[in-house]
This record gives structure tokens, sequence and C-alpha cells, in this order.
């Protein structure tokens, strides 16, 4: 019990670091930041101080004004070298908007382009991310391991059930939508490039 109370605020500390390291890679201040991506600076400045519990749309905001795929703000400061990510060492982070929880399954040590992301979507839960275009693109799948799930992206509706597995760019506004009453489980598959070495 003592372990699932500490979890929370070890996640809040792990996105607070992971924002202020790619904010500070990029040069950009907190007002600059604000303005590329559309948050608040006083609620950014929350954020990097593990202040606040921000919601999965919130950090998508986040990770397209800082140029990365939303997973890379949950991953370690310094992570575990090695090819192997143990279960036992995969935090979960649930949005407290929608109640979805999600959890990095990919090693962080591992010098490869590829993340995967497992999620537990809720039954009626609804997710949607005023993603648009990045440099360079972010491809991303989305396979559904269990249930039926509902991905929107721009004007093209997709609905998947157990098994299908959807092929999609990162760059429209992009919505997940769990029409059913039983909790969906699928796993995000994200290839993306290492950060730019400089900001524009």
């Amino acid at each position: 019990m003592k372990e699932e109370a500490e979890e929370p605020q070890s996640l809040n500390d792990r996105i607070a670091q992971r924002v202020r390291d790619l904010r500070a890679a990029r040069g950009l201040s907190l007002d600059a930041l604000a303005t590329h991506c559309g948050v608040s600076r006083s609620m950014i400045s929350l954020i990097e101080r593990g202040e606040s519990s921000p919601t999965a749309v919130l950090l998508e905001k986040l990770a397209n004004g800082l140029g990365v795929p939303l997973a890379s703000l949950f991953e370690e400061p310094t992570p575990e070298p090695g090819p192997v990510s143990r279960l036992a060492d995969q935090l979960q982070w649930r949005d407290p908007h929608s109640g979805y929880v999600r959890r990095n399954v990919s090693p962080g040590g591992a010098a490869s382009p590829i993340q995967i992301v497992e999620v537990l979507f809720p039954p009626k839960a609804r997710v949607a991310y005023e993603t648009g275009a990045r440099e360079p693109k972010v491809h991303q799948q989305v396979w559904v391991l269990d249930g039926r799930i509902e991905v929107t992206v721009g004007d093209d509706r997709h609905l998947l059930d157990t098994g299908d597995c959807l092929a999609l760019v990162l760059d429209r506004p992009t919505s997940y939508h769990n029409p059913t009453r039983k909790t969906a489980r699928y796993a995000v598959v994200i290839t993306s490039s290492p950060p730019a070495s400089s900001w524009r």
C-alpha cells in the first residue's frame, strides 16, 4: 500500500524533470514554451516543480511544443542501462481527467527509435489531443489487445476491435473513445527521431 501511495509523486517528479531537461536542451524560457505550446507559463512552472497532476491532453500539448512524443515525458531522466525493461520497474500513470492508465513498456536505456506503451482505457472514456504537424514526423500504431476503441484522426474515424491495428502519423487532431461498458486494453508503438540539437 505504501508503494502505491508514493507512486504518483514519483511520476510527477519524473515528468517535472523531463520537462525541465527538454526545455533547457532547447534553450527555451518558460514564456517561450508557453507561447509555443499554448499552455500557460504558470501551469508549466507548476508541472516543472512537480506540484501539478497534469492531464494527458495538457502533457500532449507540452510534448508537441517540445517536439517529442508524449511517451517520452514519462521516461526516466537517467534510464537503467540494458535492453530489458522489467514489469516491476514499469511505473503506471493515471490521467486525472479520463481515468485511463498508461505504462511505458520499452527499456529506457536502449538505443532504439521505438517506444511501446500499454493503455487501459475505461468504459465510455474519451481523450482528445489537439495534435499538429511535427518535425520530424512521429509515426504511431495502435494495436487493440482486448475490447474495442474508436480512434478519430482528423476527419477519419476508425472503430477498432480486438486484434485490429491502426497506423497513423501524429499530424492532426486525434481522439480516443471507448464506446463500450468494458475496459479496453491496447498497445501504442511509436517511432521518432532524437530531438534536434538546436531550436529555432
